[in-house]
């Protein structure tokens, strides 16, 4: 059995185990179903409260209790890189996110996301609410709350575009040809969109031009989309532009974030080490 997807009421108050209870409803192994759960892939709800994650194992089943299990062998079976905690700011922390990592997890897991890494680096003595995202494939800052004030505060900063946040990527071809700055302006899911740019070098016999960059709205996939609109894709981009194809991986980076802090009341910059930059 490689995938499956669950949804159940517990019957009757037999204080059963998840780990028992899911076992005998899918013919999972017990040992299979105990690692789901640690991975974030089985959720309850009880009669009062919303759907959450449930972990613990000796957890006791109750009449009413409401069980579903997302099982996909292959997700299950990763093994996620692994981010690195730049600087505890006590309400905030600033994190690198590798390439390949999620920032938050899904119904069938989360053990591949920076949530939960952050969550077990932090021995859960910590509330962790995501600020904002860094596409799968691409790599660099991110910050993380720790109190809703602190997510409240931070969230309003992005949403008012205080928070500078420079990127760099390799791109297909040369966007500085007219001129080393330039401005991409294509609306994107109908909405106003403004990425500016900055070559930093082109190499001819590569075709690859490295950019800087710095995006003045919040779009899905703003930079990468803007790029290959304009007809220079990311270079290992596995979503926009044909034929796009790097052995390396994605290249873009989210280099560093500026912003006057909401509790020390003054400008502070994080900027990703270069040793990070691969």
């Amino acid at each position: 059995m490689k995938n499956l997807a669950l949804k159940t009421t517990v019957e009757s108050d037999s204080r059963q185990s998840a780990p028992d209870f899911l076992a005998e409803k899918t013919g999972l192994s017990k040992s299979r179903v105990k690692d789901a759960m640690n991975k974030g892939a089985v959720w309850i709800k009880k009669r009062k409260g919303g759907l959450e994650r449930l972990r613990r194992a000796l957890t006791p089943l109750k009449k009413g209790d409401h069980i579903e299990l997302y099982y996909d062998e292959k997700l299950l079976g990763l093994t996620p890189p692994e981010a690195i905690c730049l600087s505890d700011e006590r309400q905030y922390s600033v994190w690198y996110k590798p390439p390949g990592l999620l920032a938050q997890g899904t119904k069938y897991g989360d053990h591949c996301s920076l949530m939960r890494q952050a969550e077990l680096f932090f021995k859960r003595q910590r509330q962790i609410f995501l600020i904002h995202r860094l596409d799968r494939e691409a790599s660099g800052l991110m910050l993380l709350a720790h109190s809703r004030d602190a997510a409240a505060r931070l969230s309003g900063l992005f949403q008012r575009n205080e928070i500078i946040k420079r990127y760099m990527a390799e791109v297909i071809g040369n966007p500085g040809a007219g001129g080393k700055r330039g401005v991409i302006e294509f609306p994107l899911d109908g909405k106003a969109a403004l990425t500016e740019f900055e070559v930093l070098s082109y190499d001819h016999e590569r075709n690859i031009s490295e950019v800087s960059v710095i995006i003045k709205t919040g779009r899905l996939h703003q930079i990468r989309r803007h790029f290959a609109m304009a007809g220079f894709p990311v270079m290992g981009d596995p979503e926009y532009g044909e034929g796009n194809k790097n052995k390396e991986g994605m290249k873009l980076f989210a280099l560093s974030l500026r912003f006057v802090c909401p509790f020390r009341k003054k400008e502070v910059l994080f900027e990703l080490p270069e040793d990070l930059i691969k």
